[in-house]
């Protein structure tokens, strides 16, 4: 059975707390892991969180902020030392590839995984080879170039059962079906449009440090999961503005317009001891599924529709 799930490293923004690890998201996506902004502390994270650095297929960085990225050298290490055998995509601003470059090579060490680096230049989609989903990169609104990430799984059909018992379709014909689009039973044409209806693929967006723009909009339209940052309250709208960042109302706001499914909150200012009203200022506009997410929460992506 497949396992689509969110695992929470961290969700601390520029400080960390005693309760709060830097920043660092694993989704885990049937035999993917994309491993999302690794912050410092990350590769230990992984330990508590009881994942291995060895199921890291890709990894997307959102912009060059030590709280976003400080992770990656020891993340890459730990898969070097695990011995993964396959390749490692990487994505980031190509504006700040001189960072990723200083990241990737800051001591001595043996690296023996294969990094595929993709450097983003502008929005769209996104090299993925091999995957059964789409990537793709919007632009953000920070202080630092920054792109956010929505992952997409293609629509599919599905039989209808009644349809099914109705024109007497059961066993191997209901396969044949499957593969030709048609097939001849009792004397007429049976095709697949009769008795299948179209399934959603499930969809995922992760939008860290930026202000509302288009972007955020965009990546969230209809997502099932929108993993976003919520360093303020709503009462500190004001800093939010000031250096680039969005308040957990606004997030959930964003939400609501968009249609999402299940809301995560996470990125919060060290001067928050509780999350309270985080939750509150979500609520008031948000009346979906909502987690606050805490360090080592694991999060099941919802069920398809």
């Amino acid at each position: 059975m497949s396992q689509r799930e969110l695992v929470i490293l961290g969700t601390a923004s520029q400080v960390p707390t005693k309760q709060r690890n830097h920043n660092g998201y694993l989704l885990r996506w049937d035999r993917e892991g994309l491993l999302f902004d690794p912050g410092e502390g990350t590769q230990r994270q992984m330990s508590f969180a009881g994942v291995a650095a060895s199921g890291i297929t890709r990894i997307c960085i959102t912009h060059f902020h030590g709280d976003h990225c400080f992770g990656l050298p020891g993340v890459l290490g730990r898969i070097s030392l695990d011995g993964a055998l396959h390749p490692v995509d990487v994505y980031f601003p190509a504006s700040g590839e001189v960072y990723y470059e200083r990241l990737i090579d800051s001591s001595a060490h043996n690296r023996r995984v294969e990094l595929h680096p993709h450097p983003i230049t502008d929005a769209g989609e996104l090299p993925p080879p091999g995957a059964d989903f789409t990537l793709r990169a919007e632009r953000l609104s920070h202080p630092v170039e920054s792109f956010g990430y929505r992952l997409d799984e293609p629509d599919s059909l599905r039989f209808i059962p009644e349809r099914l018992r109705e024109l007497g379709l059961s066993g191997p014909v209901v396969g044949e079906l499957q593969r030709r689009g048609e097939v001849e039973i009792g004397g007429r044409t049976v095709t697949l449009d009769e008795v299948s209806e179209a399934r959603p693929g499930q969809s995922f967006a992760f939008v860290m440090d930026t202000r509302l723009c288009d972007g955020v909009h965009d990546l969230a339209r209809g997502v099932d999961m929108l993993v976003i940052e919520s360093t303020f309250i709503d009462a500190d709208e004001q800093l939010a503005v000031e250096y680039g960042h969005l308040t957990a109302g606004q997030a959930a706001q964003v939400a609501a317009r968009a249609g999402v499914r299940t809301l995560v909150l996470t990125h919060y200012s060290q001067r928050y001891r509780t999350l309270d009203q985080h939750l509150a200022d979500a609520r008031a506009h948000f009346g979906g599924e909502i987690v606050v997410a805490e360090d080592l929460m694991r999060i099941p992506v919802p069920p398809r529709r």
